[in-house]
């Protein structure tokens, strides 16, 4: 799954109602990669924030609703798929300096423990960047669900979390003349997932 954050009203107002299509949704389902959006943003020369999200992952969740902690969330993302609309940042992102794709091809992450209060999911579990692993929690919001129009049961989820990039070895830096660094330390990573029940 991913992490999500409540909704403000304005964002709310901004799209159609939520629908709902089961009152349960426990459930094993598989991430609709064309459907879902992995991001991340950081601040860059403390003056602007720099996007980026990935294009090529999979992903796995078995939710259920009477025992959340039998829930259970798996990814996998292919490092070389970031995009942040610039080829020369995506390269740099790819090197030594940050993701060391030829040596860490992925990016994983997969749950250690799923916690349900009536209204947020929170996902706990193991992020694997680079080869090293730190502990991540990530808040869920479900934002609905509904049956397209190919027969699918789908459910989806909203969240983000911050992270600081250098407990993964992400540590390159510049410091600027007036003070401050290039690329902020901390990086927020933000997820729209869209998951298709399987079983």
């Amino acid at each position: 799954m991913g992490i999500f954050s409540k909704k403000s009203d304005a964002t709310a107002e901004t799209f159609d109602a939520p629908t709902t299509a089961i009152d349960d949704i426990s459930g094993d389902y598989t991430l609709d990669t064309a459907h879902t959006h992995l991001g991340f943003s950081a601040r860059h020369a403390m003056v602007t924030t720099v996007r980026g999200s990935f294009h090529q992952f999979e992903g796995t969740a078995h939710v259920d609703t009477k025992n959340p902690a039998a829930s259970s969330v798996s990814i996998t993302i292919d490092a070389a798929s970031v995009d942040t609309g610039n080829k020369d940042r995506d390269g740099h992102l790819l090197s030594g300096d940050f993701f060391e794709n030829d040596a860490h091809p992925h990016i994983t992450f997969k749950s250690t423990n799923v916690a349900f209060d009536g209204e947020t999911w929170e996902v706990t579990g193991d992020l694997t960047i680079k080869g090293v692993s730190h502990p991540v929690t990530v808040p869920f919001e479900l934002t609905g669900s509904a049956k397209d129009p190919f027969g699918n049961t789908r459910v989806g989820f909203e969240g983000a979390t911050t992270i600081n990039r250098s407990d993964w070895g992400l540590t390159f830096n510049a410091a600027l003349e007036t003070g401050g660094v290039l690329v902020s330390e901390k990086i927020k990573l933000e997820f729209d997932i869209s998951a298709i029940k399987t079983a």
